[in-house]
């Protein structure tokens, strides 16, 4: 019996149906654009706190696939006005932001069409892996513990180091019961931040990567890790469960301290140099009465 032969159409055909079924079933990462390594980094300081890449919802929606639930044109415009286009009646994005608890997605710092265009590649190109790098911290679901609380507390007031060399947190941002004089104010008070990042899952990713203009540099080379963000989350969630909104205002108590301080040091002050007026002082007064009496016994 005569064999087919690579000419011979049935052996043509199988080949060409190999080929066909090759490139239908190659991935479509094959054909994304690959990201920059800006883009990249954008992703790192605008986005990671508040969204995911295929693990779950944060305070905004989980970014896996949204390019096949809305087009590049309406992503590009909401990432470039988020408040814009929520507040023009779209249904879409209203429903985003019922489901973010009436939180707006705040406009980007500096971003571009461009730029915003290229931060969807990322999304594209991270959404076709099996898992994407911004899956988001995974943290452990052990229950928290009074030790994980005492942790953070030591953490947060900075009597504990974080192992990074990150600084304490309560060298800009205060919360109720954190003595002293409240903590710093640069940034917002964190007594009730539990609540608005929705929990440990919320709190976790902005943790790991704090989104705003001054804590992002310092955090991108000084992260905090798993356990670190865990002791803080723990101690963030007894903060809020305490049922207090804000921080106790510390500024009568410093106030008073700095007089008090004030006082202290003009004491000390009195006390160690009233000694050191009299030996100056003394011999000139001598001088100048023997000075007087000599004048006196020549007139």
């Amino acid at each position: 019996m005569r064999q087919p032969t690579l000419g011979g159409s049935p052996w043509l055909a199988a080949l060409l149906a190999a080929i066909a079924t090759t490139l239908l079933a190659a991935p479509a990462s094959a054909q994304l654009p690959v990201p920059s390594e800006e883009a990249y980094a954008s992703f790192e300081l605008n986005c990671k706190s508040c969204h995911t890449i295929g693990g779950g919802k944060l305070t905004g929606p989980d970014l896996k696939g949204v390019l096949e639930r809305r087009s590049r044109e309406w992503l590009v415009e909401f990432i470039l006005h988020p408040k814009a286009v929520i507040d023009s009646g779209d249904a879409y994005a209203q429903e985003m932001f019922r489901e973010a608890r009436g939180v707006y997605m705040p406009d980007p710092v500096g971003m571009t069409p461009e730029m915003a265009g290229k931060l969807l590649d990322v999304v594209a190109v991270e959404s076709s892996l099996e898992k994407s790098r911004f899956a988001g911290l995974q943290l452990s679901d052990r229950p928290l513990t009074e030790a994980d609380v005492a942790r953070g507390r030591r953490l947060f007031r900075g009597e504990e180091s974080f192992a990074s060399g990150a600084p304490a947190c309560f060298s800009c941002h205060t919360l109720a019961g954190a003595g002293g004089f409240g903590g710093g104010t640069l940034g917002p008070d964190l007594t009730a931040v539990s609540a608005r990042l929705e929990g440990r899952k919320g709190l976790a990713a902005w943790l790991s990567a704090p989104p705003s203009a001054v804590m992002a540099p310092v955090y991108r080379v000084a992260p905090l890790d798993g356990e670190e963000v865990l002791a803080l989350t723990a101690f963030l969630e007894d903060t809020a469960a305490s049922g207090a909104e804000v921080a106790e205002d510390g500024s009568l108590a410093f106030l008073l301290s700095g007089l008090g301080l004030a006082a202290l040091v003009l004491v000390l002050l009195d006390v160690v140099w009233r000694g050191r007026y009299v030996a100056t002082r003394a011999p000139l007064v001598r001088k100048r009465l023997v000075a007087r009496r000599a004048l006196e016994a020549r007139s």
